[in-house]
């Protein structure tokens, strides 16, 4: 029994597979051709999108539509000769002329319409040149004068002022600011013609020099009309 020799087991577990290398090889090329078929069939089962499509659209929530409320529509107004349903004032030239004071003719108390009164014009019966006498300063043998004259009429006029006293004599007559006028002497006095028109509604003061004479004239007029203040 002595000379008899035991056969050599083979060996088991991970000492097997180290001594067999084709072993690893075969089972990896086996888990590879597995993969490759599942990848395959993975790659088919999905539906292959044409070029050039547009992506999918997402989906747009709806509005929400608000429910409608029946509105009361007004009956139409009816139009009266002469008036229009849409101006709800007068138009704009009517507006215009309503705030002048001269625009038209205002209605009385009787109902009967009454002429407007023009600021530009003078009243009636009342004279285009007005003229006012004061004495602006006396002193011993003599004094100075003044007539202030105002323009109530709606044009630029000229005037002409005349003076008349008892005795006396005129040393000289102006108005300051504007061209001196002509001045005609005689022997109860003076006139004197404007050498520039007044504008409507402007005035002008004639002053004049008087000697040896009383203050208050005995004649004072306005283009013939007799003045005020004395």
């Amino acid at each position: 029994m002595s000379g008899m020799r035991r056969s050599p087991r083979p060996p088991h577990g991970p000492v097997a597979i180290a001594s067999s290398p084709w072993i690893v090889v075969g089972a990896g090329v086996v888990v590879m051709v597995v993969l490759v078929f599942v990848a395959m069939g993975a790659y088919r089962g999905r539906s292959p999108v044409p070029e050039g499509a547009p992506p999918p659209a997402l989906p747009v929530p709806s509005a929400v539509v608000a429910p409608s409320v029946p509105t009361s529509v007004p009956s139409p107004v009816p139009v009266l000769p002469g008036l229009s349903g849409r101006a709800s004032g007068l138009p704009p030239s009517a507006a215009a002329l309503s705030g002048s004071p001269s625009a038209g003719p205002t209605v009385g108390a009787t109902g009967r319409p009454t002429p407007a009164r023009s600021p530009s014009r003078a009243a009636q019966g009342q004279p285009a040149m007005s003229g006012r006498y004061r004495v602006v300063q006396s002193f011993d043998g003599g004094f100075i004068g003044e007539v202030a004259m105002v323009n109530a009429s709606a044009r630029s006029r000229g005037w002409t002022v005349r003076l008349e006293f008892s005795g006396g004599r005129l040393v000289t007559a102006w108005v300051e600011g504007v061209p001196q006028g002509t001045i005609h002497q005689s022997d109860d006095g003076f006139t004197y013609v404007s050498g520039v028109e007044v504008s409507p509604g402007g005035s002008v003061s004639l002053r004049f020099h008087m000697e040896r004479a009383s203050s208050t004239p005995r004649e004072c007029t306005v283009d013939g009309v007799r003045c005020g203040g004395f």
